[in-house]
């Protein structure tokens, strides 16, 4: 999740990896909760003022990792586009996201 079209591009190419793959992304709260659902994701990066987003992911999904680029209820907090692939892989493990 991301402000606009040009933020979620850079975020979306800051994250990419071969070890998971990425939702479409959405730059509305609505479009993300819709995805939310339908995709059932075991992370979600939310860069922007979307306080209630992940108050609302975490209440749907309360296992669900959550990176913002701002300090945010529950969720993990990076300073730059360069640290979400960092923050996305779990430290107790070789793999990526998994589902519990």
């Amino acid at each position: 999740m991301a402000e606009d079209p040009f933020a979620l591009a850079e975020l979306k190419r800051a994250t990419v990896s071969a070890e998971w793959e990425l939702a479409p992304g959405a730059t509305t709260e609505d479009d993300a909760i819709r995805q939310l659902y339908a995709e059932r994701p075991h992370v979600l990066v939310v860069f922007g003022s979307f306080p209630t987003l992940v108050e609302r992911a975490l209440e749907a999904y309360p296992s669900l990792r959550v990176i913002s680029d701002r300090a945010t209820p529950g969720a993990v907090t990076v300073g730059s586009l360069e640290q979400v692939r960092v923050a996305v892989k779990p430290s107790n493990g070789p793999g990526g996201p998994v589902r519990a």
